[in-house]
């Protein structure tokens, strides 16, 4: 099971809201960051265990980074136009990365409360 949630971390999430957030100008990308990662933790701290979890984010962000790289340095193709100023792209990666782990951490909390409450059934 830990295999699987680290996989399903592997969609660079942030990259995503990101893109949509730049190109629609839509904060609907975030939506599913969050929503996304809180299952993804949820199911995770409810049926394995936190180091997946951590590895997950970390994979995640190493991903969302490559791909803004990869799109500055192949496409040529950058955010640097100052839309998301006052941050850059890669300052907003990373605190958008970091928040995101504010919703996981109640979900995860949450995940705790209700296996304990069943009893460790699991």
């Amino acid at each position: 099971m830990s295999i699987f949630i680290i996989g399903l971390y592997c969609f660079p999430f942030v990259y995503y809201a990101m893109y949509q957030d730049f190109s629609s100008a839509s904060m609907h990308g975030y939506l599913i960051m969050i929503v996304g990662t809180a299952i993804l933790a949820f199911s995770g701290k409810f049926f394995s265990n936190t180091i997946s979890l951590i590895m997950g984010n970390i994979a995640s962000a190493i991903i969302s980074f490559y791909f803004l790289y990869n799109k500055e340095v192949t496409l040529g193709v950058g955010w640097d136009g100052g839309y998301f100023k006052p941050l850059t792209p890669y300052h907003l990666l990373l605190l958008v990365s970091f928040l995101n782990l504010i919703p996981q951490l109640i979900v995860m909390a949450l995940a705790n409360a209700m296996k304990e409450r069943r009893g460790s059934v699991y």
